[in-house]
C-alpha cells in the first residue's frame, strides 16, 4: 500500500470512528461525568506551555493547533491572557509554522506576567493590548493590525457573561477570513448544574454558549464544527467552535 493510500485509510477509519462517538452512549455519559468532576477540581489549572500557566483543557490545545495548522492565519487574536500560556501557546505554533503574529487582549496584563510573557523565545510573534476587549480604542487597533491579513482567527476567552460575550461575537466575527474559525471559550458553563458559579457574572442560563446561540441565529455564514467536539469528548467549548463558511 502506497503511503497515500495508506494516509487515506487513517483518516477514514478516524473519522468514522469519531461519528460512531456520537452513539456511545457510556463513553458520552463518562466524558460528562469527567468533565464535572474536573470541574469541582480545577483541572484545567494544572498545566503550563512552555513555563507559562495555561488554563484550559489539554484536548482543547490540540484542537487549537490542529486549527491553526490547517487555517495557518497570518494574524490570530485572542481576548483574555491571565498567565500567558495561551498567548505563548499560539505563539510557538505560529513560530513552527513559519509566519503570523498573534494579538493578546486583556484588560489587565499584571506586571509580573507582562515580565513573563516578554521573556518567552516567541515573544517577537505576540502584539499586547492593554484595555477592554470590545473598547473602541481597542476595535480601532486591531482593524489597523489587521489591515491587509488574508487569514485572520479569532479565540474568545475573556469575560463570560453572556452580553460581553455576544458583543465580543459581534465585533470579531467579521474580522475572522472565510474557512477559519471564531473560536469561543467556556461554552461548557451552560451544561453545568445551575448556581454552579456563585458570586460570578455567569451561570446556566447566561454565559457564552447562550450567546453563541443568539450569534448564530443572526449570523448563517458561521456553524457549528461538531467534528471537533465530538473528537473531543473532553472540551471546555462545546458547541464553540464555529467556522466561517462565506
Amino acid at each position: 500500500m502506497q503511503k497515500d493510500d495508506a494516509m487515506k485509510q487513517f483518516e477514514q477509519e478516524r473519522e468514522k470512528r469519531i461519528h460512531e462517538y456520537c452513539n456511545n452512549k457510556p463513553l458520552l455519559l463518562a466524558a460528562k461525568r469527567f468533565f464535572q468532576e474536573t470541574q469541582k477540581a480545577k483541572y484545567e489549572y494544572n498545566f503550563s506551555w512552555l513555563g507559562r500557566p495555561i488554563i484550559q483543557y489539554p484536548q482543547d490545545i490540540i484542537a487549537m493547533q490542529e486549527i491553526m495548522w490547517e487555517v495557518k492565519p497570518d494574524l490570530m487574536i485572542e481576548t483574555g491572557i491571565a498567565h500567558g500560556g495561551s498567548t505563548i501557546f499560539y505563539a510557538s505554533v505560529l513560530h513552527a509554522i513559519g509566519k503570523g503574529s498573534i494579538i493578546s487582549i486583556d484588560i489587565d496584563i499584571r506586571r509580573h506576567n507582562l515580565a513573563m510573557i516578554k521573556k518567552s523565545p516567541v515573544y517577537k510573534r505576540v502584539i499586547l493590548i492593554e484595555d477592554s476587549s470590545t473598547s473602541s480604542r481597542t476595535m480601532a487597533a486591531i482593524h489597523r493590525l489587521a489591515r491587509n491579513k488574508k487569514k485572520i482567527l479569532v479565540a474568545l476567552d475573556s469575560l463570560h457573561s453572556h452580553d460581553h460575550v455576544l458583543q465580543e461575537l459581534e465585533l470579531y466575527a467579521p474580522l475572522v477570513s472565510k474557512g477559519s474559525y471564531l473560536v469561543v471559550f467556556d461554552t461548557f458553563i451552560e451544561n453545568m448544574p445551575p448556581h454552579s458559579y456563585p458570586n460570578r457574572s455567569w451561570d446556566k442560563g447566561s454565559n457564552p454558549k447562550t450567546a453563541v446561540i443568539e450569534f448564530l441565529k443572526k449570523n448563517p455564514n458561521f456553524i457549528v464544527d461538531e467534528s471537533i467536539s465530538q473528537k473531543l469528548l473532553i472540551s471546555s467549548c462545546p458547541g464553540g467552535y464555529l467556522k466561517k463558511i462565506a
